[in-house]
């Protein structure tokens, strides 16, 4: 079988990443490869940037992130600005822990995964390849073995930096094992693996009644003391905390500010001093990221008790909040489904989306903006065309409520939803008006809305069917005209002619007597009002289309029927509103005549092939358009 052997290629690879060799062969590879003795910030940070970074219009983009963050593309950004990159160049920001705090379900956790999951692809790579001393319960950096009193020369011949001391094991070995010769300690490459408890660890909170600090900094092996004859010696205790095994790698602390504060106090030097006090030792050094993450009211409480200044200090808060863009969103639920077993249930276009726009809605935050409702500014952020609003305008909203999105319906909600329309019986396709009504139906029950809370909800449920409705009859719209591109473009063509003559005061040709003729106001304005252009704004909008106009051709670029989206869509609107009754008439019939049959036919057989209908959702949709244009 080809999966036998795919698993056979695997392993083999992963044999082949083994090596183990003299502190000395350590030494000749580490100064042609200075890299390998990064310290954890710059190794993520590596890592991070190793799958590529775009920068669009100053903004950077980590492709790392892509497949699994949706929509947080400004927090991903300051999460690697803010403090991976200054921490990897070993600016003080690597003294602090890193707090992601948040809303429920905002994607906290999943960025602590995808660190985890990337640093361990990364250190079976040669660019983020490391080693570690043989036998060390840490895994600890072999350039530790070179004392401190001659790093500063090795650093000034090699440009490599040491930081931090052997662990009390190492020592031990040093003495013990090798007599103090340190070219003869063996040094081997380590793949770091949660799994494995090498270079990654997860602390999780539990009662703190019971929760042993042994669970962070190791504990005593009794069964050893009698062998070795004292509780302080190294080789009676058990390295195995999860400070411990984290070193050279990240450290989780799940829930962190729900931890008794005993389990804090160990935090406060690890973050300055790179170190931290385990049983009866020394203070042992420990190179780890340590990042943490909690909801707001947590963090909020967390602050107000004096007694946690001093970690306070030591803490970068970096919030994470719900992504505001509709087509993100939706992104988000199609990689939650395709986790799932519900391959076999059609999911009609645009159900998602309106869904999407439904969550988007709840976590917005109304503007001072004169002119700018919700609806506009979800669409703004999505990068859509708004009428007397640019795109420019977006850094000034965020501005205006800089902690948009730390509240709103989660997404964990609008999929638990989802799911149980998918999962009802018989179900063989679901479409939008399936999902807003799962939606509305669990809404009474959700424990923590209030009566207010759920009348917002109720009403953003009423703006997304809205939009549907707007969604869905433009999408019958364009299978009824099937010639649509061609008809469009005529009218587009037609309508630009006259804008550039009413602009510049020409006159234009008939297309079929050729005789010159004033420019045709009542056509421009019966595409105009398509969209709400007043009388008093068709001269500024007729004249920001002659713009970019002008705009195109002086780049050598054609302007065409896609280059203005809210010309596209008055047009749209025009052709849709011309063939309005005839729609109306096909899609209601009860006892359609033959030419209304076929025309039924033709037009669901275009939303299947074209538009990613199945037979069911497309005969669906007819009926309820044809519903909506009898209203």
């Amino acid at each position: 079988m080809e999966i036998l052997k795919e698993l056979k290629e695997y392993h083999q690879k992963e044999t082949q990443l083994k090596w183990e060799g003299s502190f000395s062969d350590y030494l000749e590879i580490v100064t042609q490869k200075p890299q390998i003795a990064q310290l954890s910030h710059a190794r993520i940070y590596q890592m991070i940037k190793s799958h590529g970074i775009t920068e669009i219009n100053g903004k950077k983009r980590y492709h790392f992130f892509n497949k699994e963050i949706f929509g947080l593309e400004k927090t991903i950004e300051q999460l690697v600005e803010e403090y991976f990159h200054p921490a990897a160049r070993r600016l003080d920001v690597r003294k602090r822990i890193l707090l992601l705090m948040g809303p429920v379900s905002g994607g906290k956790s999943t960025i602590v995964t995808m660190l985890k999951r990337g640093l361990e692809q990364f250190s079976k790579t040669e660019e983020g390849a490391l080693y570690g001393i043989k036998e060390c319960p840490m895994h600890e950096e072999p350039l530790h073995l070179i004392p401190k009193e001659m790093r500063k020369d090795f650093e000034k011949e090699y440009g490599i930096y040491i930081e931090g001391d052997l662990c009390p094991a190492c020592r031990v070995l040093l003495e013990e094992k090798y007599n103090n010769d340190v070219s003869q300690v063996r040094v081997e490459r380590i793949i770091l693996s949660e799994e494995k408890r090498i270079g990654i660890g997860t602390f999780s909170p539990s009662d703190p009644k019971s929760q042993d600090i042994a669970e962070l900094t190791g504990s005593i092996d009794f069964s050893t003391i009698t062998e070795y004859g004292s509780e302080s010696d190294p080789r009676a205790y058990r390295f195995d905390g999860e400070l411990n095994i984290s070193n050279r790698g990240i450290m989780e602390f799940q829930e962190m500010l729900k931890c008794d504060e005993k389990f804090l106090y160990n935090l406060l030097s690890l973050s300055q001093e790179g170190n931290f006090k385990a049983g009866r030792f020394a203070l042992i050094s420990a190179d780890e990221v340590i990042i943490a993450h909690t909801n707001e009211a947590e963090y909020r409480s967390f602050i107000a008790n004096k007694k946690n200044e001093a970690l306070q200090s030591r803490i970068i808060v970096m919030p994470v909040p719900y992504n505001l863009r509709v087509t993100e969103e939706v992104k988000i639920y199609e990689k939650l489904i395709a986790q799932s077993d519900m391959k076999d249930i059609h999911i009609a276009p645009h159900a998602l989306r309106t869904a999407a726009i439904f969550s988007v809605l709840s976590r917005l935050k109304e503007s001072k903006k004169q002119g700018m409702d919700l609806i506009k500014k979800m669409k703004l952020y999505d990068g859509e065309d708004v009428e007397g609003f640019k795109q420019k305008d977006v850094d000034e909203l965020h501005a205006e409520a800089p902690d948009e999105g730390m509240s709103g319906v989660d997404p964990r909600y609008v999929i638990n939803r989802i799911s149980t329309a998918l999962i009802r019986s018989g179900t063989v396709c679901i479409n939008a008006l399936d999902i807003l009504r799962a939606l509305k139906d669990r809404l009474d029950q959700h424990p923590s809305i209030t009566r207010e809370e759920r009348d917002r909800l109720l009403n953003f449920i009423s703006e997304a069917r809205k939009q549907y409705d707007e969604i869905s009859k433009k999408e019958v719209q364009k299978a009824f005209v099937y010639s649509f591109e061609e008809s469009a473009k005529t009218l587009f063509n037609n309508y630009l002619d006259n804008v550039e003559a009413y602009c510049n005061g020409f006159k234009v040709k008939d297309p079929i007597t050729e005789e010159e003729m004033e420019p045709d106001e009542k056509l421009m304005r019966s595409i105009e009002e398509q969209i709400g252009v007043s009388e008093s704004s068709k001269k500024s909008f007729r004249e920001e289309i002659l713009i970019r106009l002008s705009s195109y051709a002086r780049q050598g670029k054609k302007f065409d029927y896609n280059s203005h989206e809210r010309l596209r869509e008055a047009i749209e609107k025009k052709l849709f509103a011309d063939l309005k009754d005839v729609v109306k008439i096909t899609t209601s019939t009860k006892t359609p005549d033959a030419e209304q049959l076929k025309r039924v036919n033709e037009v669901t057989a275009k939303l299947v092939e074209d538009h990613g209908y199945c037979p069911v959702c497309a005969n669906e949709l007819l009926k309820y358009v044809g519903s909506l244009l009898n209203r």
